[in-house]
């Protein structure tokens, strides 16, 4: 495997993950946060794979980039590829959508332009 580039992945981050620490914190606390996202095979999991990674990326977010770990880069780098990978499935209407909740619960809001 390839050593991770961790300015190249900082930035690719930063560009994506487009709400505050406070906007994403909040949104975690809502329903539509806990109701939307994969929950294991047999659906079973008290919470979704990407409200767990929201909390981690709220970490993330609060740390000074000479506190980010090796972990922290490998999540930052697997946020980047499921923020690509979903944006891509967009639907008609963004701004109700589990597809939208799904992203935020990632740290990116579809609806922030520019």
């Amino acid at each position: 495997m390839n050593p991770i580039d961790r300015d190249e992945v900082q930035r690719k981050f930063s560009d994506l993950v487009n709400m505050s620490p406070t906007e994403l914190e909040n949104w975690l606390r809502t329903r539509s946060s806990h109701a939307v996202g994969w929950r294991g095979r047999d659906g079973s999991a008290h919470e979704s794979i990407g409200h767990a990674s929201g909390r981690q990326i709220l970490r993330i977010l609060r740390k000074r980039s000479d506190e980010l770990t090796q972990d922290d880069y490998a999540h930052m780098r697997k946020v980047v590829g499921y923020i690509r990978r979903h944006s891509a499935q967009s639907p008609a209407n963004i701004y109700t959508s589990r597809w939208r909740y799904s992203l935020m619960n990632w740290g990116h809001d579809p609806t922030k332009f520019g």
